[in-house]
């Protein structure tokens, strides 16, 4: 999955969810213009800021190796 996927999908999920990105931020205690970078496919979050954001979104992120 490429960072722009995902962002896109982090945001539409905020935006079901009825959440603006300065409540995301408050919610995730990820700063706004994290955020905003997310969601802008600007910025490369480190796995823990992502998996805070989906956590609190109510999504999960599935890693699958090669075999």
């Amino acid at each position: 999955m490429h960072i722009a996927e995902l962002a896109r999908i982090i945001k539409e999920r905020r935006k079901v969810l009825g959440i603006n990105q300065e409540q995301l931020s408050e919610l995730t205690e990820i700063g706004l213009r994290t955020i905003k970078g997310l969601e802008a496919g600007k910025t490369n979050p480190t796995l823990h800021t992502i998996s805070t954001i989906l956590d609190v979104l109510g999504l999960t992120l599935e890693i699958k190796t090669k075999k």
